[in-house]
């Protein structure tokens, strides 16, 4: 989804050429592109032989979707088990924590 924010609309071969090294094959990308489209992150439009391809919504609105569904699939819809995993993992510090507190307590909405 970057590659394709990065480039606004484009093909397929325009999003592989943003990315870095080791580049996943074209088919890859290709079959990556359409489960994307099936699930409503990305709206394709015919041009001849092919499809150009724009994102059908913003970064922030992604991030929100894939989140519930990764937080959903992996934690049992759960936030505290999501942070409980990064805790025992090592991988959030007791600061990063106090600021989520911190945040929850003081949100506004």
């Amino acid at each position: 989804m970057q590659a394709v924010w990065q480039t606004g609309t484009g093909f397929i071969k325009d999003f592989l050429d943003l990315l870095g090294e080791p580049r996943p094959p074209y088919t890859t990308l290709a079959s990556t592109i359409k489960n994307l489209e099936k699930k409503g992150f990305l709206k394709a439009e015919k041009m001849g032989n092919s499809f150009r391809y724009a994102p059908a919504i913003n970064e922030q609105e992604y991030k929100k979707k894939f989140m519930s569904g990764f937080v959903n699939d992996y934690f049992q819809n759960s936030y505290k088990d999501l942070v409980t995993f990064f805790a025992k993992e090592k991988k959030i510090s007791a600061g990063d924590l106090k600021e989520i507190i911190n945040l929850i307590e003081n949100h506004k909405p």
